[in-house]
């Protein structure tokens, strides 16, 4: 799998992360299905916008790109992403662009003009099909400068400017252009023909169907399947550092736990745009907290909980484009079993489900019982803390009214607790609180 990364202009939203959360899923989902996957999730560390951005920060370039992309590294380790196979930067692969440019003069697919190297659009033959564009349709956006042929053809590199960073080519000095870097990292790693490249969906055009027309002119088979997230949204418009509209993680980490935000990104369809709301992200946090509450449960009643089988019609649902959130509710049905089972002093049967549970989360890198999630599931939010708070000093006036044998107020503090959708279970080691299901 070749996976489109980040360009390390500034610091990560939960929109920047949604994908790369989006095929860590795919990927482990391969894995568990017993493949052998191997990631590559690229870092652009010089473009345009960086080298803006570091100027007016007054910042050397490669420092900023190098700090952002700590943030970034950090943004996905946080959320649960488990590290790619490697994660190539494209200042490292200036040498298989310019071997790849060669290739492409060569076979009469690009030309150099004044320092910049063109790919030749109307060279190629099917150019437009992966985003179901005509020839005489499209526009890439860029200028028709001196000694360009085709107002439609793509830059592959970039004439040295002065104060630019430039790496020495046959063609003259200069940098990579945004689309030639990906193709190069891709087969650098993967070989000339893989199985799956991803990307955001904002990316089919022009980024992919340049980096396929270069690949696919140049010999190589490239990817065989294209998979594209959707955005994450804000007041109907993809969240942007340019529209001033993202939500930063760490502001996110402030109200929600890591795996309550990762289980609130994966849990739509890839495909699906997001409109994020607070909201929504409470009712995903919510739910997690119900499968959390359940496993939790089951672990004091009946024993330790270990990883069993995942549900057949979670297997199938994921074997069908992802479908998550049809896994989503596979889950949330197998906790209604499983509570039911363990109300009904079945233990044995509870345990069982609750290892289902407990695969299907796993799958999804959502496992609340997982050493990756511990310290993160032990820790509170604000928000969990003042319900925390809330609860325990109901309890405490529960048990004292039952030590004082005022049955009826022991009751009516229960009654409080269930009418705010709060379980409370007598344990030998006191009362246990979990969040209901209201699925």
């Amino acid at each position: 799998m070749y996976v489109c990364g980040a360009t390390v202009q500034g610091v990560p939203h939960i929109g920047h992360v949604r994908g790369a959360l989006n095929y860590d899923v795919l990927r482990r989902w391969l894995v568990h299905s017993g493949l052998d996957v191997l990631l590559v999730r690229n870092v652009t560390d010089i473009d345009d916008k960086i080298l803006a951005k570091a100027a007016g920060a007054g910042r050397p370039w490669w420092e900023w790109a190098a700090t952002h992309e700590r943030a970034f590294e950090s943004a996905y380790e946080t959320l649960g992403c488990l590290p790619p196979s490697i994660a190539p930067r494209a200042t490292g692969h200036v040498t298989q662009m310019i071997e790849l440019m060669q290739r492409l003069i060569d076979g009469g697919h690009a030309y150099a003009a004044g320092g910049d190297v063109y790919f030749s659009v109307k060279s190629f033959d099917g150019y437009g099909s992966l985003s179901g564009q005509k020839l005489d349709d499209v526009q890439q956006g860029e200028t028709l400068a001196e000694g360009k042929r085709d107002a439609r053809d793509f830059t592959l590199w970039k004439a040295a400017k002065p104060g630019e960073p430039s790496w020495p080519t046959p063609w003259g000095p200069g940098r990579p252009g945004w689309h030639l870097e990906c193709s190069a990292m891709a087969t650098s790693y993967l070989g000339a023909e893989f199985d799956i490249h991803g990307g955001g969906v904002d990316l089919v055009f022009p980024h992919h169907e340049n980096e396929r027309a270069q690949s696919n002119a140049a010999g190589d088979g490239f990817a065989r399947f294209w998979l594209h997230n959707a955005w994450v949204t804000l007041s109907g418009e993809k969240m942007s550092k340019s529209l001033g509209n993202t939500v930063s993680i760490p502001a996110m980490l402030e109200n929600y736990r890591a795996v309550e935000l990762r289980a609130y990104l994966i849990q739509p369809h890839y495909r699906s745009t997001i409109e994020y709301s607070d909201g929504a992200l409470a009712e995903a946090a919510q739910g997690f907290q119900r499968l959390e509450g359940f496993l939790r449960r089951v672990g004091t009643a009946a024993g330790e909980v270990h990883i069993g089988q995942v549900k057949p019609e979670f297997a199938a649902a994921l074997d069908d484009d992802l479908a998550t959130p049809q896994a989503f509710a596979v889950m949330h049905n197998t906790v209604r079993e499983g509570n039911t089972a363990l109300d009904s002093g079945d233990e044995k049967g509870a345990l069982e489900l609750a290892a289902s549970v407990r695969a299907m989360t796993d799958v999804l890198g959502l496992d609340p019982l997982s050493a990756a999630w511990a310290d993160s599931s032990a820790a509170e939010t604000p928000a969990r803390q003042a319900l925390a708070d809330l609860v325990a000093g109901l309890l405490e006036q529960r048990q004292k009214a039952r030590a004082e044998k005022d049955f009826a107020r022991a009751d009516a503090a229960r009654d409080s607790l269930a009418n705010a959708g709060i379980a409370v279970e007598d344990t030998p080691n006191g009362p246990v609180w979990t969040l209901k299901d209201h699925n």
